[in-house]
């Protein structure tokens, strides 16, 4: 009973632990990963570089995207750092 009651402090730790900083991480993970998923051709994406280019061919593991009429560069699907959306 007494070792108990001395573990009980660091069972709560533990739990608060979880609800505070891994279960948001993982809920956000599963965010992101949806969203690289959804990626279809034509969809306008920021780089984790920064730079805005638009989806050209979707493959497996690689995007083929277009940075202007004549350059297609492909790249890893997880350089994606999120969907661009136009403020005008």
């Amino acid at each position: 009973m007494e070792m108990l009651t001395q573990l009980l402090p660091f069972v709560f730790l533990i739990a608060i632990m979880y609800f505070v900083i891994i279960r948001p991480q993982q809920q956000e993970a599963k965010k992101r990963q949806a969203m690289i998923e959804a990626l279809k051709k034509g969809d306008k994406v920021v780089t984790n570089g920064g730079i805005i280019v638009t989806i050209y061919k979707v493959e497996e593991a690689f995007l083929s995207v277009k940075m202007n009429e004549d350059v297609v560069v492909k790249i890893v699907k997880d350089s994606i750092a999120r969907k661009y959306e136009d403020e005008a």
